[in-house]
């Protein structure tokens, strides 16, 4: 077990060597519902830090498993070759896999390498590379051509993604490789764009799914609350996500 003196907090940094505690002490000391870990090796280094903070002794594989079911978000002053064989054995899907993101020894790169949009990792690699005055390296397609990030579409306005397994994968890769996909909104805020440039080229709007036709796109987009059948769902597998929106909104 990992010795900690809090409880479930929502991001672990870890720091293993000997300049990476000295950043990731300087990171936890600007964040919030975050502990900081430490190999054993190190602890004397953070006796006078009074947050959260923890112990990991012995090696820092046999811990994963409980660093990954613990903790929302892991901060890792590790090679991403090195975080990659720690945390591949104790995967299990983009659902409910915690936002992993890894910094480099001299703390000038910030890298999300795991759930960079549904476990958010992407937006924690800013915020942390913001903290440590390092450069964000994001990867994410969506992200790097400012397209529509079908996975995660409305998340903030509580948008609820719907759709046949695979279906979500299928219409990410339409949208980056700029294929023709309708975005149908019948319900909900229509601020859900947040880029402050024009939609992407291949993304064409309707207000009814009635008004689209159906054979001329690779993908469907369709922000709606009316019921739809499984059969339905069905006969447009591979190119349609359902969002579903709050009553109140």
């Amino acid at each position: 077990m990992i010795e900690t003196n809090s409880v479930k907090p929502k991001t672990a940094v870890i720091a293993i060597t000997k300049h990476s505690v000295a950043h990731a002490l300087k990171l936890v000391s600007m964040m919030e519902n975050t502990t900081l870990l430490v190999s054993e090796k190190f602890e004397s280094h953070v006796a006078d830090y009074t947050g959260a903070k923890g112990v990991v002794r012995g090696p820092i594989k046999h811990h994963m498993a409980e660093l990954l079911a613990s903790f929302e978000q892991l901060v890792f002053f590790v090679s991403i070759g090195g975080v990659v064989r720690l945390i591949a054995p104790h995967l299990k899907s983009k659902e409910s896999d915690p936002g992993v993101v890894c910094v480099d020894d001299a703390a000038r790169f910030v890298i999300p390498i795991l759930a960079g949009h549904v476990g958010g990792a992407n937006d924690h690699a800013r915020l942390v590379a913001q903290l440590l005055g390092a450069e964000p390296v994001i990867t994410t397609a969506s992200d790097v051509r400012k397209t529509i990030p079908v996975d995660i579409l409305g998340r903030e306005l509580g948008w609820k993604v719907e759709a046949l397994k695979d279906n979500i994968t299928r219409v990410s890769a339409h949208m980056v490789n700029e294929e023709a996909v309708a975005f149908v909104q019948e319900v909900g805020s229509r601020n859900w764009w947040p880029e402050d440039k024009p939609l992407p080229k291949n993304v064409q709007l309707f207000n009814r799914f009635e008004e689209v036709p159906v054979e001329a796109f690779a993908g469907i987009l369709w922000v709606t609350n009316r019921p739809v059948s499984q059969s339905f769902l069905e006969s447009l597998k591979g190119k349609l996500i359902i969002y579903r929106v709050p009553e109140e909104s």
